[in-house]
């Protein structure tokens, strides 16, 4: 199983970033799918959830900014981020999980969103 985040990178206050997500080895459309963020000294936190059906839940903090999608053709789920702030700097990090199947979680490598101007 892979996931493999891309999208990462240096950008300003008030700027957007897309995070993408491919995953390979999971059968992706029984899988639901979410980004984490871990800042430096913090835990890591759900940023955005999207189920394989349902709706899509996100943090308090990125609501109204941030939106997460999926294709289940391209087996990607997806994180657009809009009107960034200092404190959204963090490593992103794409989840895989199963519901009601433990053991059937899976990460990827993360990938550094930095906010700065």
């Amino acid at each position: 199983v892979q996931l493999v985040e891309s999208g990462g990178g240096l950008v300003q206050p008030g700027g957007s970033l897309r995070l993408s997500c491919a995953a390979s080895g999971i059968i992706f459309d029984i899988y639901d799918m979410g980004w984490y963020r871990q800042a430096p000294g913090k835990q890591r936190e759900l940023v955005a959830h999207i189920p394989r059906v349902g709706r899509t839940t996100y943090a308090d903090s990125v609501k109204d900014r941030f939106t997460i999608s999926r294709d289940n053709v391209k087996n990607t789920v997806y994180l657009q981020m809009t009107s960034l702030k200092p404190e959204d700097t963090a490593v992103y990090y794409c989840n895989a999980d199963r519901p009601y199947y433990q053991g059937f979680t899976y990460w990827g490598q993360g990938t550094q969103v930095t906010v700065s101007s």
